[in-house]
């Protein structure tokens, strides 16, 4: 995925480099979202949790075990590889309709348009259900644990609230992918277009580089967003309304920014891995597929 690139990648290149890049990076980090996740549920002033991810990592795996830390993890895997797959794909569909021909590159607002543009169809399509599910089931474990699996969650969530069960927080949920979206592959566009105009020579350490500080922009941009979505959609569920009030209740103005350390330790490494691999995944497909779209 490059403004900088004359030519445009196949969309069955976007689709599939970015599901492997989605699956590989939400499985690598997944230890960190479960940390952010429990921080932003947690709501006792008496008891408060550790910001360090570490400390809260293993404080988790110390008196739970270390599969609880992935507890919701195939639903997030699932959704992350839907996720990034769609955003993907979107993305280098819009990005090919608004770059300029003679420079072949995006200005840096048409970048974070297009970003926001591929979030929105990103959170319809895929991430609202599944992070719903994934949300749903690491508040259940520490409370009522009535959810077995993720498909188990899915048939009572269902059958208690019906199919707009799996679209509790949509609103926030669309508002944080929209964001994120926009920071973060615009952020990524941004730099790898500033770099090839000094030709600077793109690889796996430029890649991943530039992946971390667009991981860094997006989580300080829309941190509020991404606390909203997480209190709407706890095994309880709440409406976007009912969860700002709630966080403003329980911390302040910056209770929203709750799970913030945590989210940097994971989006810095996202960022890298989820960029890294799929350009190199784009790179190995390139040549068997991009014949076919001639």
């Amino acid at each position: 995925m490059s403004g900088s690139e004359s030519t445009q990648t196949p969309p069955m290149v976007s689709l599939i480099a970015g599901a492997v890049a989605g699956g590989v990076e939400a499985a690598a980090t997944y230890p960190f979202e479960f940390a952010k996740t429990r921080v932003q549920l947690h709501n006792n002033p008496t008891n408060p949790r550790p910001r360090n991810p570490f400390l809260v990592i293993s404080e988790v795996f110390r008196t739970e075990g270390a599969r609880a830390l992935y507890r919701g993890c195939s639903s997030l895997i699932i959704g992350s590889m839907g996720k990034d797959a769609v955003r993907f794909l979107a993305f280098d569909a819009i990005k090919s309709a608004y770059k300029d021909p003679e420079t072949d590159t995006l200005t840096p607002m048409r970048n974070m348009l297009a970003g926001m543009t591929a979030g929105i169809v990103a959170s319809i399509c895929a991430v609202t259900p599944t992070e719903r599910i994934k949300t749903a089931l690491i508040d259940d474990a520490r409370g009522e644990k009535r959810f077995h699996s993720g498909l188990h969650a899915i048939r009572v969530l269902y059958k208690e609230h019906g199919l707009l069960a799996l679209y509790r927080g949509f609103a926030g949920t669309t508002l944080k992918q929209a964001g994120a979206t926009a920071f973060r592959m615009g952020t990524y566009n941004i730099l790898k277009d500033f770099e090839h105009a000094r030709h600077i020579e793109q690889g796996v350490a430029t890649n991943f580089a530039n992946g971390c500080v667009a991981g860094i922009v997006t989580t300080y941009a829309t941190q509020p967003f991404d606390t909203i979505k997480t209190r709407s959609q706890s095994a309880r569920g709440a409406t976007t309304l009912e969860a700002f009030k709630g966080i403003l209740s329980d911390g302040g103005v910056r209770g929203f920014w709750r799970g913030t350390v945590m989210r940097l330790g994971r989006t810095i490494c996202s960022g890298g891995i989820l960029f890294t691999v799929y350009e190199q995944v784009a790179a190995l497909l390139k040549p068997i597929m991009a014949p076919r779209y001639r």
